[in-house]
């Protein structure tokens, strides 16, 4: 749930830029925020796309060409010695009769290596790019193919290889196809797919709440290919309007279950590649009550297929007949609150599916069935789960698993929740896990596991130090060679750097501590009195507060601090942190109430142990989920905080998606107090300060809806607020030039009018 304004009258609503009285803010901030938004000076540079082959033993990347000024080629390095062959030029990368080698966003080889799968020109459907154009090479011959036949430009999605490498499957126009790769046969699978029903791509929620994109799925032999299937003809349309890119408004329409509503209705097919009627797999339960997570072929013949009840609190696999669709129920997963999906090692590469292990006779899962969140190995033939990592310890992610040794690696920071480092235990019988890196500096560490687990591209990076990508052997953690150190990027921050934010504890009155980090002004006097800036999210899908480098957002934190201010940041209860099953389920039930309890007296802990701390000047400032607990804040903590921007919020908890909001809070009709006592409209009569709101017409995830109906409670109560609404954009607020640096510039701006003094 991610340059001045005029503040409203409280008897209508205007909005305009008031050019003759500019908000104060000094030049340097402005250069500062310039230079942050405007270039890409502050841009990180990453490794790849990178992908493991021959087991390990190499990798593949896309780098600059050597030959061609501003082409780039695939080449090939050995793991150990990093010797560095070119696989596919600049040249070779030009298809017959085009001007330019192809630009490559994404890409896949098959089993052999003899054929390369490019995806370029890609265009967004809704968060991600996910339609484009796939071009095959056939390496023997230097051949190139545009796949999908007659297709439009950029309009096929998630074309994959069969195992075999015979064939590619791919998406168009919510229908499954198969296009062989030596003759270029095209063979439409299914031919049902419209407005209503989505074949192999997630609809517009499960992609936002359960990261299904890709929803083909291969059989180990490849003669079958598993699908999802949505129904959407229940589920109700959502439009926005465009009113700005022609003479009449245009409108978009697309199905989006609020809160409450009808859902999509979910079904597993398997298809023959040699075409024929779908078999639907006998899924028990109501299609639109129930969400399928998760499918993967455990063999040839069977099907492992996650499903969860529409409240998300349990969780059941079952097994299927790929031939007859009969399912039997495997495992089951219970939380008197709600259950997190384990993502899965290859999230990363947008492909979720289980972990297998014990060559597919088990899969690994997270559960926090005693408290914490622990991997379990659940065995196929039924028998009972058995615990992999240790007690009172949680398990964040699964890394990845070394087969040949029976290891698991999996991310873990049980002494400092802000940082995350790599762990294995074993597999196959009850020992000690251990650290593997233990000299590491702290921070945040990232991996990308071969598929042998003898090695890893790894990613580093803190709150003051930009992410450095090197090769490591696993599981000692020596470094082999640094891919990418950003170099450029760190001196060009070096100077924004200082003093170094400070990590810190803040104690509330009930004895929970929170953590959080502290950025102070450049020529910092502790005998000095500061206003503070609180940047908040707050709510279960993510954290503020992470030893981690945050970018350009973190940098423009840097720049507030320039100015002057204190920005701190607090991670309260009910947010995703390894510190107990207790911890994270804190708020299950009203969203909101507990978080904003947990940030005041995080404030009040702050002030009463630094003297510093200026209580009469406090602001705070989020997005998305952010955004809502900053309204929940200014209205309900109306004493502590005086002045807030709250970008993209939901004011009103019943407007948001099913998944999301039930997940936590269950549906309105079930719990109507929670959504009460969570909404912050209902609390709108508290606002004293000052409130900023900032949305994007075009949001298609948090509905500019939410905004409006709040904007008419505060005239309703007659309240003075400020209101910038940028037409057209998404949730990201960051489509056309200019609009990133118009949106912080505003937020510095108005921290800066209403809590420094005059200038």
């Amino acid at each position: 749930m991610s340059p001045r304004c005029l503040r409203f009258a409280t008897t209508f609503v205007f909005a305009f830029v008031l050019t003759q009285h500019p908000l104060p803010a000094s030049e340097e901030l402005d250069q500062r925020l310039a230079r942050i938004f405007k270039t890409k000076a502050f841009a990180p540079k990453t490794f790849g796309p990178a992908r493991w082959i021959r087991n390990g033993s190499s990798y593949t990347t896309v780098e600059p060409s050597t030959s061609v000024a501003g082409a780039r080629e695939v080449v090939e390095y050995e793991t150990l010695s990093g010797k560095r062959t070119v696989l596919v030029s600049a040249a070779q990368l030009t298809p017959s009769g085009a001007k330019q080698p192809l630009a490559i966003e994404e890409y896949e080889w098959d089993r052999e290596m003899g054929q390369l799968l490019v995806f370029n020109e890609s265009k967004r459907t809704w968060r991600t790019n996910t339609r484009g154009n796939y071009w095959l090479l056939d390496r023997s011959s230097g051949n190139w193919r545009k796949l999908g036949g007659d297709a439009p430009p950029s309009s096929l999605m998630f074309a994959t290889f069969a195992p075999d490498t015979k064939s590619v499957s791919y998406v168009r126009d919510n229908n499954l196809y198969l296009e062989d790769v030596k003759t270029g046969a095209i063979r439409k699978l299914t031919s049902d797919g419209s407005a209503n029903i989505v074949n192999g791509s997630g609809d517009w929620v499960y992609e936002e709440e359960l990261n299904l994109r890709d929803a083909v799925r291969w059989s180990p032999d490849s003669r079958a290919l598993a699908f999802w299937q949505f129904d959407e003809s229940e589920v109700q349309r959502f439009t926005m309007i465009n009113n700005t890119d022609s003479l009449y408004p245009k409108l978009t329409e697309f199905p989006y279950p609020k809160a409450g509503t009808r859902n999509p209705a979910a079904k597993i097919g398997v298809v023959s590649a040699a075409g024929g009627p779908v078999r639907w797999m006998q899924i028990p339960g109501d299609p639109r009550e129930n969400y399928i997570f998760r499918v993967d072929w455990a063999d040839s013949r069977t099907l492992a297929i996650g499903q969860l009840n529409r409240r998300q609190n349990r969780a059941t696999v079952y097994l299927a007949d790929a031939q007859s669709g009969e399912a039997k129920a495997l495992f089951r997963d219970e939380d008197d609150a709600w259950i997190d999906v384990p993502e899965s090692a290859g999230a990363a590469l947008g492909l979720e599916s289980f972990q297998w292990v014990r060559a597919r006779k088990d899969f690994l899962w997270l559960s926090e069935r005693d408290g914490w969140r622990r991997v379990y190995r659940v065995p196929l033939d039924g028998t009972a789960p058995a615990p992999v990592s240790p007690r009172a310890v949680d398990a964040m992610a699964i890394a990845g698993v070394d087969a040949s040794s029976q290891w698991l690696y999996y991310m873990a920071s049980p002494g400092n929740a802000t940082e995350r480092y790599l762990y294995r235990a074993p597999l196959d019988r009850q020992a000690a896990a251990e650290r593997v890196g233990a000299a590491l500096p702290a921070g945040t560490h990232k991996y990308q596991l071969s598929p042998d687990a003898r090695w890893a591209f790894h990613v580093y990076s803190a709150l003051d130090h930009p992410p450095v990508t090197d090769l490591v052997r696993l599981p000692g953690h020596e470094r082999v060679r640094v891919l990418e150190d950003n170099a450029a990027l760190r001196a060009n921050v070096s100077s924004t750097l200082t003093p170094p934010a400070e990590f810190l504890q803040v104690k509330l009155p009930d004895g929970v501590s929170l953590d959080g980090w502290l950025m102070k002004p450049r020529r910092f006097d502790a005998a000095k009195k500061y206003p503070v800036i609180v940047y908040v999210y707050g709510e279960p899908f993510g954290s503020t507060a992470s030893n981690a480098w945050g970018g350009n957002r973190d940098l423009f934190h840097r720049a507030l601090a320039e100015e002057g201010f204190l920005v701190v940041s607090f991670d309260n209860r009910g947010t995703p942190l390894p510190k107990g099953r207790a911890w994270r389920k804190a708020v299950n039930g009203a969203i909101g109430v507990l978080s904003t309890r947990d940030q005041t007296e995080a404030v009040l802990a702050l002030a009463k142990d630094r003297s510093y701390v200026d209580l009469s000047r406090v602001g705070v400032w989020g997005w998305s989920g952010g955004g809502t607990n900053t309204l929940n804040l200014m209205f309900r903590s109306p004493d502590v905080f005086r002045v807030g921007v709250s970008v993209a919020p939901v004011p009103d908890q019943r407007l948001y998606d099913t998944i999301y909001q039930e997940r936590y809070m269950g549906t309105p009709e079930e719990n109507p107090a929670g959504y009460s006592s969570a909404s912050a409209i209902h609390f709108a009569e508290g606002l004293r300060g000052r409130l900023l709101l900032m949305h994007g017409s075009g949001d298609d995830n948090v509905h500019y809806q939410g905004t409006e109906r709040l904007v008419n409670r505060l005239i309703e109560l007659g309240k003075e607020f400020d209101l910038m609404t940028y037409p057209n954009r998404s949730h990201a607020i960051s489509e056309g030039d200019g609009t990133s640096l118009d949106v912080y510039s505003r937020i510095a701006r108005y921290f800066s009018r209403h809590l420094l003094p005059a200038r």
